[in-house]
């Protein structure tokens, strides 16, 4: 498939790559362009901003969870040729596993995909050193993507002057500029980037944005640069076995909806964490996603054979959450009742029996898990992680043995529960170290891991199977 696609990337995090990123979707809209985005890792919030703001589809493409086949035929799955697709990298472009592996690099997902790069580059206090800068990256690029840079934060007076001399010592195309812009300014937290419903007039905003940088930046040349992508193709020879069964899954039509069991998906201000993939994986087997807010409704809905509790913010809407209390008694009668629940982070949270916040408030949660939860002032766990049942059960194939079974996760969290669960032992991927985690027990599965589907499409398939009474 010859997809027109372009990355945008930087040389370490805080470069201002979601704010170019954001101003080329927004520019490339206005322009009547069709859009598909994609986020480089694990990270919820940036996709957020791609689908709720300028309203694209969006979603995650990460080499650490899925195989290069298999990533590759993530990213062209249901996409068309006459769709433009844009990617935001993650963190440095060469920061991949443990900050030195290539897997989950944004170097890796590029070069899997054949996508061309747009380095944004943070100049900020800098002369010609930027243009040494520079240099560093492209003699990194051993397959030559790197196609233009955008300096950030430079004035257009010293642009004009660095420019040439960028493009003559480097032959590297100087996209353009982006001065330093008060207007708009994503801010963070402990968890990363505040989510968009937080940011008053967010639309406004980014239409400034996207203004700005379409004044500054070359974007007639940046849509050449993707129109000039070579094709791309899924080799099924290539597939591992997992990437099989996701492909065969994907392309099996499933039955009608009104012989789905119903899952019921908290998503509202405190729960918005998820992959899409996960989602669509959940309805390849079979289920009908129902959403519901925690917050708002008083009710689960209607038929619920299933709960997916995801991750996000409860503790910034605790006392909205204490005060629902006949959604806490709903989810706690089910919990009772053994309905299937799966809950990670944020959500796991939600089924204690308090949440203590940062400045020491107690609130009342859903009771499910006699235990508390409570925010430490540290970071408890960071990063990616291999999960592997004690005895199978969400993990447990249909189709041999189970034993060696894992599914990959990522985590990223400051509070801490008194009882994180113990069966499951999670491994970290570049230094082996290990520990218990996850409450993992017949039709449960809850812990402070966000699972990523399609890195073991049996989770999805059991947790379906098990919201159907199998």
């Amino acid at each position: 498939m010859k997809l027109k696609r372009i990355m945008i990337a930087a040389p370490k995090s805080g470069s201002g790559k979601t704010t170019i990123t954001i101003a080329l979707l927004q520019a490339l809209k206005d322009r009547g362009k069709k859009l598909i985005s994609y986020k480089c890792g694990p990270d919820y919030i940036d996709p957020m901003f791609h689908k709720k703001v300028i309203d694209i589809p969006s979603k995650n493409l990460d080499t650490f969870f899925t195989s290069e086949e298999t990533t590759k035929y993530l990213f062209l799955r249901e996409r068309n040729e006459d769709e433009t697709a844009v990617m935001e990298g993650v963190m440095g472009l060469y920061d991949g596993l443990g900050g030195v592996r290539k897997e989950g690099s944004a170097y890796h997902l590029a070069s899997v995909t054949k996508t061309s790069i747009i380095l944004v580059v943070d100049a900020k206090g800098m002369g010609k050193s930027v243009v040494a800068l520079i240099a560093g990256f492209l003699q990194y690029d051993t397959e030559k993507l790197i196609k233009g840079v955008i300096l950030n934060r430079m004035t257009k007076g010293y642009f004009d002057i660095i420019a040439p001399v960028i493009e003559e010592e480097l032959g590297v195309k100087a996209l353009g500029y982006f001065p330093t812009y008060n207007d708009f300014k994503i801010e963070s937290r402990h968890l990363g980037l505040v989510m968009p419903d937080e940011m008053a007039d967010i639309k406004a905003q980014i239409k400034g944005v996207s203004d700005k940088l379409s004044e500054c930046v070359d974007i007639d040349m940046i849509e050449k640069i993707a129109g000039e992508a070579t094709d791309l193709t899924v080799d099924e020879a290539k597939l591992d076995e997992k990437g099989l069964k996701l492909k065969e899954v994907f392309d099996t039509k499933v039955a009608d909806k009104s012989e789905k069991p119903v899952i019921a998906v908290a998503k509202d201000e405190a729960f918005c964490f998820y992959y899409e993939d996960n989602l669509k994986l959940l309805e390849a087997y079979g289920a009908k996603l129902e959403y519901f807010s925690p917050i708002h409704d008083k009710a689960l809905p209607k038929n619920t054979a299933g709960i997916l509790l995801g991750g996000g913010y409860p503790e910034l809407y605790a006392a909205l959450l204490e005060e629902n209390e006949e959604m806490r008694k709903a989810i706690k009668n089910a919990y009772e009742a053994k309905i299937p629940i799966v809950a990670e982070c944020g959500g796991f949270m939600y089924l204690h029996k308090a949440i203590t916040d940062k400045d020491g408030y107690e609130y009342k949660m859903v009771g499910a898990l006699d235990a508390d939860c409570k925010y430490t002032g540290k970071l408890v766990r960071f990063g990616y992680v291999e999960l592997k049942e004690k005895s199978a059960n969400y993990l447990k194939s249909k189709t041999g043995a189970s034993k060696d079974a894992v599914i990959k996760a990522h985590e990223f969290h400051y509070f801490d529960s008194e009882k994180n669960g113990d069966d499951v032992t999670a491994t970290k991927p570049t230094t082996g170290k290990s520990y218990d985690c996850i409450k993992d027990k017949d039709n449960l599965w809850i812990g402070f891991p966000h699972l990523y589907y399609p890195s073991n499409v049996d989770f999805a398939e059991n947790f379906v199977s098990k919201c159907k009474g199998n």
